[in-house]
């Protein structure tokens, strides 16, 4: 039976302002960001017992495209890196805002950032622009991956302005499918190479036909050494061996 035209017109109301919430309680806007986010190429981030990595599909289907322009995960400091998964310039303006965050930071206290103040700073913003007249959320969801003094930490910020610390976690495309399999496979003493092989298997068990190495980017930062490690293709297969 179709909705009566008085009753459409009602109905469509809750969805042109980000402020406005429906009887049932839900904010719309948001709602529709949160689509667009699974609409994403996916990571997954896992904390290990060396240290903590992103691995990310870049899924660059065209030739003419130099895949390393594509990049999925960001540098935010030599010790903190991020993924996304949404609408990739919504999220530039919240990785440069990290970026500078991370910077001021170092000159004030003349110290490296503890991750979780980047991600706190990110979902602030976030919360705010749902808030807002005339403005709509952030159609991104980001994932903080960084060591604090010598602890690999992961945490992942939602649409709403949520954000909560992770052992391991998926963001984008079939995210929820990548969790239960992460549920499944994760250990709190893997290693980076055997966390990397695990999200690998995962992302090729989902993929099927379509699973190919050279679409992925992987990043990782030791405890020891604390620096941003990038991998692409052909040393990704010797990092999994």
């Amino acid at each position: 039976m179709d909705m009566p035209i008085d009753m459409q017109h009602q109905a469509m109301g809750y969805d042109r302002t980000a402020t406005m919430f429906t009887p049932q309680g839900h904010l719309l806007q948001v709602e529709y960001a949160e689509k667009t986010v699974r609409l994403g190429k996916a990571s997954i981030g896992m904390v290990c017992e060396d240290g903590v990595f992103i691995i990310a599909d870049m899924r660059v289907e065209d030739k003419l495209i130099c895949q390393k322009s594509a990049n999925k995960v960001y540098e935010i400091d030599s010790h903190i890196i991020c993924s996304v998964a949404g609408i990739v310039s919504d999220a530039r303006v919240l990785v440069d805002r990290s970026q500078v965050l991370a910077q001021q930071h170092r000159i004030t206290y003349d110290s490296p950032i503890e991750p979780e103040l980047i991600i706190k700073d990110i979902s602030t913003i976030k919360q705010q622009f749902t808030q807002y007249g005339g403005a709509r959320p952030f159609g991104v969801s980001l994932m903080i991956a960084g060591i604090n003094k010598k602890k690999p930490e992961l945490y992942t910020s939602d649409i709403t302005g949520n954000y909560l610390s992770y052992n391991a976690n998926a963001i984008g495309e079939n995210d929820e499918k990548i969790k239960d399999k992460l549920r499944e496979k994760y250990k709190k003493d893997l290693t980076i190479k055997k966390g990397v092989k695990i999200a690998l298997d995962i992302f090729k068990e989902i993929q099927g036909n379509k699973f190919n190495l050279s679409k992925f980017e992987f990043c990782y930062i030791s405890n020891k050494e604390c620096k941003v490690n990038r991998l692409y293709e052909e040393r990704l297969k010797e990092f999994v061996k």
